[in-house]
């Protein structure tokens, strides 16, 4: 039996399943949950904290012409150079419908995906 690979921090790679860009440490696609290698111990990893979530609703008025909208992602290096930017839905509002948007950032710490804390400050 061969010995595990060991992935390279923050190295991606593609489901073969939904075609998402997972990191390549994962055992079961955070996205569409199939198991990508055997692990009898394999579950959806937990992240170790989560240092970013934001949620945000937008509501069309009662009124008016239908809405198109775009969710933007763009993230940015220490030196404030963009490094992604990437259109990550779009869609449509009639008039009173409304769309929930949440991102979350998730770290996962190596040999550390089953911690329960939530926030960067041990919480």
């Amino acid at each position: 039996m061969s010995p595990v690979r060991q992935a390279v921090p923050g190295t991606a790679r593609v489901c073969p399943h939904c075609k998402a860009k997972i990191l390549e440490s994962a055992s079961v696609c955070p996205v569409c949950r199939h198991h990508l290698r055997f692990d009898p111990n394999a579950t959806e990893r937990q992240p170790t904290f989560s240092p970013l979530r934001v949620e945000g609703t937008i509501r069309h008025p009662s009124v008016g012409e239908p809405w198109e909208y775009t969710v933007m992602l763009s993230i940015r290096n220490d030196r404030g150079e963009e490094v992604v930017r990437q259109v990550v839905g779009v869609g449509a509002l009639l008039p009173t419908e409304q769309r929930t948007f949440t991102l979350s950032v998730d770290v996962f710490a190596p040999g550390d995906g089953k911690t329960t804390e939530k926030d960067g400050n041990g919480r």
